[in-house]
């Protein structure tokens, strides 16, 4: 019987489905793993923008992950928009407590509308209990800064960043490179040696979503076997292809196309 592999997604929950949850599922579906999720806030938003946050007890989103991972269970875990300190901290206690493998953390911490989706005073419980439980932690630019407290301007500098990640504990880090000029290059470092993975930059603007796309597909990629570098190179390769083929949806920042496997088909 071939096997199922199943990867959970604690994250927010984006009403017109371009990232959070719906992102997630739309990437575990593409890449052939059953997906699950843990809804740790219910935001209004759609292709111009946040509008309205509402972020979940604790418990509630405890108890999720509790219901989903002693029935289902999970191969591989990603986390994306985590509100505050105190989800933060109880997803690092389920994690912990259910032993859960292949945690790949996103750490997402402002809308790509601008929207602040992290409070200020939960990076400090991101550092230090989220963060040591990641196989992979995939900042942006901004998240990077933030953590390190380094500003991002040359390579040199992205180097160090992620030599300071990996020392909060984090086993592997990519740090992502839509933000930088020029080509989208993402910087992976294991502790041991650095990799760069390059794509040509796509001219649209319909890239809202792709960091919880792309950590979806890291998670996916692992929950099958995958070694956190392959991990990395396939899904820069999956996510730049949703994005090559995106579409327009809203008169705002649309999403990327998830199943542009399935839409060449027909």
């Amino acid at each position: 019987m071939k096997r199922i592999y199943k990867v959970l997604t604690i994250a927010g929950s984006d009403s017109g489905a371009g990232a959070g949850i719906q992102a997630d599922l739309k990437t575990f579906a593409a890449h052939g793993v059953y997906g699950t999720s843990a809804i740790t806030a219910v935001t209004a938003q759609n292709t111009r923008g946040v509008r309205k946050i509402f972020a979940l007890a604790p418990a509630i989103v405890a108890a999720q992950i509790d219901a989903v991972v002693e029935d289902i269970g999970a191969d591989a875990v990603k986390t994306g928009m985590l509100c505050n300190a105190a989800i933060v901290e109880m997803i690092a206690r389920r994690i912990r407590a259910h032993q859960l493998p292949n945690v790949v953390v996103d750490p997402v911490m402002v809308a790509t509308s601008g929207k602040l989706l992290l409070r200020r005073d939960a990076i400090a419980a991101l550092k230090t209990k989220l963060i040591p439980l990641a196989a992979v932690l995939t900042p942006n630019v901004p998240e990077a800064e933030a953590l390190t407290g380094i500003r991002l301007t040359r390579t040199v500098n992205f180097k160090e960043a992620a030599r300071r990640i990996i020392e909060m504990g984090a086993s592997n880090v990519v740090i992502k490179g839509g933000h930088r000029i020029g080509a989208a290059t993402d910087l992976f470092y294991d502790g041991r040696h650095f990799r760069e993975f390059s794509a040509r930059r796509v001219r649209t603007r319909n890239t809202h979503g792709t960091g919880c796309t792309f950590a979806s597909a890291i998670a996916a990629n692992l929950a099958k076997g995958l070694k956190p570098e392959q991990a990395v190179e396939r899904a820069k390769e999956y996510l730049t292809r949703a994005i090559e083929e995106s579409y327009a949806v809203g008169p705002g920042q649309g999403p990327v196309n998830h199943f542009y496997g399935l839409s060449k088909r027909r």
